[in-house]
C-alpha cells in the first residue's frame, strides 16, 4: 500500500458519520440489548419473574466479560474496530466493572432450590475474584471514579497505617498484572456455576447454547492470549544502548536493534520488556523516536512503579525485547487544519510525529506545549517549526504562566472549530476539561484524538 493510500484510509476516522473507536461500544449495547430481549422472550413457563430477571443478569455478566477477554486478546482486529488497543482497553474495563456490578441483583433475585453442590461452589471464588480485581484496578484512579466532595476525606486516610499496610500487600503494577492474568479463571468459574445452576436452561435450549457460545468465546479468547498470543505476535530482540535523563524525574531510553527492528508508525507505542537489576520489568511505552532511526527510542516520566527508579536499575548492554507496535494516534486521521496539545509526558507521541518530518509539513497545525518548567524539548521543537513554516508553537510555563485553558487554545487558533481536528495527550482531568470545551466550541466529535495513556 502506498503512502497516500495509507493516509487516505486513515482520513477516514467515521463510518456513516459515527467515529470509527464507536463503532465498537455501539456493537456491544445491541448485542447486551439483543440478548436481554432474548432471555425475556424465551422465559420458561412457570419460571418466576424474579428468579428469571436475576439469571438474566447472571447471563448479561457473562456476555460483559466475555466481551471484556476479547479486547484485551491484543488480535490486531479488535484494535482496528476500537480505533486502537488503549480505547479497547478503556472498554474492557469498563465491561468488567459492568459485569461484575450485575452480579449483585444476579445473587439477590436468581435462586435455585436444586443447585448443586459444585455450581455454588464455583460461585463464590468468582464472585469474591472479580470483585477483588476491579477494586484493585480502579484503586491508582480513584480521583475518576469518587465525586470531588470525598477527596478529601481519602486524602485524609491514604497515610493511615491500614492504608499503608494494604498498600503495601497489593504491591504495584507487576503485582497487579500477575493477578489481572488470573481473570479468565474467575469467569470460567462463573461461566460453570450458571451452566450447572440456571434453572432457565433444562427447558429452553436456545438460553443454554446461547450462553455457552457467548462464554466460550470469551475464554477462547483468553486462552488464546495466556497460550497462543506469544507464538503469533512477533518479538523482536534489542539492547539498551543509552539511558539518558532528559530532565528530573524524565529518561530517554535508547535501544539498539539486534536483529530486524519494530516497524512503526509514528505515534503508536510498543510493550516493552527490559532486563534490570531487579528482573526482567514489562510496561507498555510510547515511542518517542522516528520509524527511520537507527535505534528505538522511548521517553519514560517517574509515574510509579518501576519507572521511578529506571534509571537506577537498567544500564546499557542489558537485552530487551519489544512486541507491537499498538495503537493509532494517527496525525493522518485528521483535517488539514490541526490544534496539537502536550501537557506533561503526554508529548512523547507529538516528539515522534515532529521527529519523523521529512518532507514539508501537509497540515496547518497550532502545537501547544505546557510543562512546569520550560519543556526540555522546547528548543528541538522550536528548531523543528523554523524548518515547517506551517507549524506554530505554542510553549507554556505553568509555573510562569498558569495552566492552559480552552478559551486559551480556541482564542489562538484562527480556524472554524468545525473544520479543526485535535490531539491530545497529557493528564486525564485535563484532557477530559477539554474535550468538553472543544465540543461544546463546535468542534465535530470524530475530529478529538487523544492517547488514553494512563490505562496502561
Amino acid at each position: 500500500m502506498s503512502g497516500g493510500e495509507f493516509a487516505g484510509q486513515q482520513r477516514r476516522a467515521a463510518v456513516f458519520g459515527v467515529p470509527i473507536r464507536l463503532l465498537g461500544p455501539l456493537a456491544i449495547g445491541l448485542l447486551a440489548l439483543g440478548y436481554g430481549a432474548l432471555w425475556l422472550l424465551a422465559r420458561p413457563p412457570g419460571e418466576p419473574l424474579l428468579r428469571h430477571v436475576g439469571q438474566l443478569f447472571g447471563g448479561e455478566s457473562i456476555l460483559f466479560m466475555s466481551i471484556a477477554l476479547v479486547l484485551i486478546s491484543t488480535l490486531p482486529h479488535v484494535e482496528q474496530v476500537f480505533g486502537g488497543i488503549d480505547y479497547a482497553a478503556i472498554w474492557h474495563r469498563r465491561l468488567a466493572i459492568a459485569g461484575t456490578v450485575l452480579l449483585l441483583p444476579h445473587v439477590e433475585l436468581a435462586s435455585n432450590p436444586e443447585a448443586t453442590s459444585l455450581g455454588k461452589t464455583l460461585a463464590v471464588p468468582a464472585a469474591i475474584g472479580l470483585s477483588a480485581m476491579i477494586v484493585w484496578a480502579i484503586l491508582p484512579r480513584w480521583r475518576t471514579m469518587l465525586p470531588g466532595a470525598l477527596h478529601g476525606l481519602v486524602l485524609r486516610t491514604r497515610n493511615s497505617w491500614p492504608v499503608l499496610l494494604v498498600a503495601r500487600v497489593l504491591g504495584g503494577y507487576e503485582r497487579w498484572r500477575g493477578f489481572h492474568r488470573l481473570t479468565g479463571l474467575f469467569v470460567a468459574a462463573g461461566f460453570l456455576h450458571g451452566l450447572l445452576d440456571a434453572t432457565a436452561f433444562e427447558s429452553t435450549p436456545v438460553l443454554r447454547w446461547s450462553y455457552v457460545v457467548i462464554g466460550g468465546v470469551g475464554l477462547a479468547f483468553y486462552a488464546y492470549r495466556e497460550v497462543l498470543a506469544r507464538h503469533f505476535l512477533p518479538h523482536h530482540d534489542y539492547q539498551v544502548q543509552e539511558v539518558r535523563t532528559v530532565a528530573p524525574g524524565l529518561v530517554d531510553v535508547l535501544l539498539f536493534p539486534l536483529g530486524k527492528p519494530l516497524a512503526f508508525r509514528p505515534g503508536q507505542f510498543a510493550m516493552i520488556y527490559l532486563e534490570t537489576k531487579d528482573g526482567w520489568q514489562r510496561h507498555p511505552f510510547s515511542i518517542s523516536g522516528a520509524p527511520d532511526g537507527e535505534h528505538l527510542r522511548i521517553t519514560v516520566k517517574a509515574l510509579g512503579d518501576h519507572t521511578a527508579k529506571l534509571p537506577d536499575v537498567v544500564q546499557p548492554g542489558m537485552p530487551a525485547v519489544v512486541s507491537g507496535p499498538y495503537g493509532r494516534f494517527d496525525r493522518r486521521m485528521g483535517t488539514d487544519r490541526q490544534v496539537w496539545i502536550a501537557g506533561g509526558v503526554g508529548i512523547t507521541p507529538f516528539l515522534s510525529w515532529l521527529r519523523s518530518l521529512d518532507d514539508e509539513l501537509a497540515e496547518t497545525v497550532d502545537f501547544f506545549v505546557t510543562s512546569a518548567g520550560r519543556s526540555p524539548f522546547a528548543d528541538e521543537i522550536q528548531k523543528t517549526a523554523k524548518d515547517h513554516p506551517r507549524l506554530t508553537v505554542h510553549l507554556i510555563d505553568t509555573s510562569t504562566d498558569g495552566r492552559l485553558t480552552p478559551d486559551q487554545v480556541l482564542g489562538a487558533v484562527d480556524a472554524d472549530p468545525r473544520e479543526l481536528s485535535v490531539f491530545m495527550g497529557g493528564p486525564d482531568p485535563m484532557l477530559r476539561q477539554f474535550r468538553r470545551a472543544l465540543r461544546a466550541s463546535g468542534v465535530r466529535a470524530a475530529n478529538i484524538h487523544r492517547e488514553y495513556f494512563h490505562w496502561r
